[in-house]
């Protein structure tokens, strides 16, 4: 029997001695059809008959009806049983006849323990799976390299970027180093985009080694001895991992970036990426040649790091938090922007602007803008403060008050409303019109989601549209949303339409799914940073395609522009993001686009690429420019997309 899995939701795919597998997701039944017919074949060694069942086991029920509708098509679905269970839930008398001896299985994240590789493969080898069983992949070994990057370390040391800036606002004041921070974790990310900004300072280097074949320990730690290759300030561990698929070692797929000579590494992959953990504060000063110790230590879901100049007594990772209980937890993207000097400066001369017309009796922070409500508390002592936080909550209150002394204000004059604003009356304010509303805007825990569901801010500010006085000013008074046609080969190929996978054919998902190509009905709307994008050309010049004024509630709009390609080339989508005018004179503008690297952009990735040209071109094939047109509707948040050649 052989089990196949792919993925958290449903564990891996394994073959008992008759035969059993076992997927979880769309892959699970690819698995599944790449073992079946394998089975079939009279030198399979580990298929005594043909006899052998195959087993999928998918826990997300959408996915189990693809499947099966995958299955019908190919002709399978009296050759694979599909289970619509987790492989942990899948029990040996009940669900399967006997225990597999084979296991095939992909749940693998970036990081690659993520998905819930140990847990799932402890499982499989006490309940599910023969004594020695054969496994694909064979083995998985991870990789780490130590690097120096300006860039890497602006994603995480606020403190040390912040005091390199005079503007009077602390947001990591001396003595709470620690108080804000990236999550201790690895970050995936495609660290071949920023190659030329990364300074190799050793060999990579071997970490851990996980046999599929063996049970897997929840908890392990090693310490490594790297050698420096040349001086400079390690900033940052990246970590990629290899695959050995095979037990003769001649098969082998590896996420590594491309400055790596392995076979299978160097293709832009969006599922799977490098990792990097950062190195507390400025790093940690090498020497070339100079010796020192890389201690790691992985549990059930990840992998964690920790520099040492000498020998430790122990490998054990210190993941405390010191010079403080309290540490307030930001994207990497997020520390960058609160440590950059021209946004802040932005965002302190549209304050100061609005301040010197009028002192406000009442302002209003409408998202989870930290540096908002420091700037507004230390520049306007006499204005009366209300927070919503409405994603940080308590934890943005309790990082004001450690922050409070170091900026100059005090809590007496900030107030934290947990009521939604559609709900609030003039009780809410005190009976006070409200002077002053404003946003970055910023949502915690929205950084996967499109540029214009940040208009979240739109519908607050119709929410209080009574209570507002009548020269209210409001910040940012306008967003410009901004389209850009570009070339985007890796990422349309990585959403293309599928046909023949393997042999299988796929094409009846297209539609469930969402994908670009010939068969495809519209291509999606996706959110990305751009620069991570693999292969990427801007082919035309950016133009504003709406507009949307928050000096009035919020209200449908609708916009059109022409988009005129200025080089040559194949157009693959189009990229949209929106630039926030902070102030009535539009003199300050803050751009979310492509070439400010903290913010994704939404891509809306055509069906069919156009072939790009000039106006006039000889070449009847090339377009030289689209129409685009866009629709939002505040019902729901959505922006339609449409475009068409000009």
């Amino acid at each position: 029997m052989t089990l196949a899995g792919t993925g958290p939701s449903a564990k891996p795919l394994i073959r008992p001695s008759p035969g059993l597998a076992a997927c979880s997701t769309l892959g699970t039944g690819l698995l599944s059809m790449m073992a079946a017919r394998a089975m079939t074949l009279r030198d399979t060694p580990t298929c005594h008959n043909n006899n052998g069942s195959v087993i999928a086991c998918e826990s997300y029920l959408p996915m189990v009806k693809l499947m099966r509708k995958v299955l019908r098509v190919n002709d399978m679905a009296r050759s694979i049983t599909v289970l619509n269970k987790r492989s942990d839930e899948v029990r040996v008398g009940v669900d399967i006849d006997s225990r597999a001896d084979v296991l095939v299985s992909e749940i693998l994240d970036s990081e690659l323990l993520g998905e819930g590789l140990i847990p799932t493969l402890q499982h499989a080898h006490d309940m599910l799976l023969v004594e020695n069983p054969v496994t694909v992949p064979y083995k998985a070994i991870v990789y780490g390299q130590l690097v120096e990057s300006t860039y890497l370390w602006k994603l995480h040391d606020l403190y040390n970027n912040e005091a390199e800036i005079s503007d009077g606002i602390h947001l990591v004041p001396a003595g709470l180093e620690r108080i804000i921070g990236v999550k201790l974790q690895q970050h995936p990310m495609h660290c071949d985009a920023i190659k030329q900004e990364i300074k190799l300072l050793s060999e990579p280097f071997r970490i851990f080694e996980f046999n599929f074949g063996k049970r897997p320990e929840s908890h392990g730690e090693t310490a490594v001895r790297v050698k420096a290759t040349g001086s400079g300030q390690v900033n940052a561990v990246i970590s990629w991992w290899m695959l050995q698929l095979d037990d003769k070692g001649s098969i082998h797929y590896s996420t590594a970036p491309k400055w790596i000579a392995l076979s299978g590494a160097g293709n832009w992959c969006d599922h799977w990426k490098q990792c990097v953990w950062f190195i507390p504060g400025k790093g940690v000063p090498l020497a070339r040649d100079e010796e020192i110790f890389l201690c790691a230590a992985h549990g059930d879901t990840s992998i964690s790091y920790q520099l040492e100049p000498h020998q430790p007594k122990s490998t054990g990772v210190d993941h405390n938090v010191k010079g403080g209980d309290f540490c307030l937890s930001l994207s990497p993207e997020r520390i960058a922007i609160y440590g950059d000097a021209e946004w802040r400066l932005s965002v302190l001369n549209a304050i100061k602007a609005v301040l010197q017309r009028r002192a406000p009796s009442l302002c209003i922070i409408a998202d989870d803008s930290i540096f908002l409500a420091l700037l507004v508390a230390h520049l306007s002592i006499a204005s009366h403060i209300m927070v919503l936080f409405p994603g940080l909550q308590d934890k943005g209150v309790h990082y004001l008050k450690a922050v409070a002394d170091a900026n100059g204000f005090s809590m007496d004059c900030i107030e934290f409303v947990r009521k939604k604003m559609a709900n609030w009356t003039v009780h809410d304010t005190h009976k006070k019109a409200v002077d002053l509303l404003i946003a970055e805007p910023f949502y915690y825990g929205s950084d996967g989601m499109l540029p214009w569901q940040n208009l979240r801010f739109w519908n607050e500010r119709t929410a209080l549209d009574s209570l507002l006085s009548k020269d209210a000013s409001i910040m940012p008074c306008k967003g410009l949303l901004k389209v850009c046609a570009m070339s985007l080969l890796d990422l349309w190929n990585s959403r293309r339409s599928l046909d023949k996978i393997e042999g299988f054919d796929h094409s009846v998902v297209n539609a469930t799914l969402g994908a670009c190509g010939d068969a495809a009905d519209g291509g999606p709307c996706l959110p990305f940073f751009i620069w991570q994008c693999g292969e990427v050309k801007e082919l035309s010049q950016i133009v504003t395609v709406m507009e949307f004024d928050f000096s009035r509630p919020i209200s449908p709009c609708q916009g059109k522009a022409k988009v005129e390609f200025s080089e040559r080339g194949i157009c693959h989508g189009l990229v949209l993001w929106i630039d926030w005018v902070m102030d009535a004179e539009n003199s300050i503008v803050v751009s979310t686009g492509p070439d400010q690297r903290y913010w994704k952009q939404g891509v809306k990735l055509l069906s069919t690429p156009v072939a790009a040209g000039f106006h006039g071109s000889a070449d009847t094939s090339e377009t030289s420019s689209l129409i685009v047109q866009t629709s939002f509707d505040p019902s729901n948040g959505e922006l339609v997309i449409e475009h068409r050649p000009s």
